[in-house]
């Protein structure tokens, strides 16, 4: 893909983390409204990586690893994570495993994140809050 788009100067402080801002939001093939939808996203909050500039258009990457282009109003400096990996993740009331269990999500659940710290980030699943292994969190980290 960075063969196919080479950086240009706009694309200072590129990558950075988003989270989709809107109900619906569409993902281009290219950088603006006359180009042929990819995906249609439905996931308030979904985690992407901006990798792109382009005037009001961003290309970014999905958790699926899925690239294409949004525009920058659909999208939210506000940092969110998606549970990853196989199996339900034990969500502790503090940030170590033997601490309290609350509940267990499974993956795919996404929710806003956190500070991390040594391995933990908070994790606001609809207003549920705890500490998620940052191993099993997409989002986290630098992009």
């Amino acid at each position: 893909m960075a063969a196919a788009f080479p950086a240009h100067a706009d694309d200072q402080g590129v990558p950075y983390w988003a989270s989709i801002d809107a109900d619906v939001a569409n993902m281009r093939v290219g950088p603006g409204d006359s180009y042929r939808i990819s995906w249609i996203y439905r996931r308030p909050h979904l985690p992407v990586k901006v990798l792109r500039k382009e005037g009001p258009w961003r290309l970014i990457e999905d958790p699926d690893g899925e690239r294409g282009w949004m525009r920058d109003l659909l999208l939210s400096r506000q940092r969110a994570a998606m549970i990853k990996g196989k199996g339900d993740v034990d969500m502790r009331a503090e940030p170590k495993s033997g601490s309290h269990l609350q509940w267990k999500v499974e993956p795919g659940v996404v929710g806003l994140l956190g500070d991390c710290d040594a391995g933990w980030c908070q994790f606001d699943a609809d207003g549920h809050k705890a500490f998620a292994p940052e191993d099993r969190l997409w989002g986290t980290g630098n992009p």
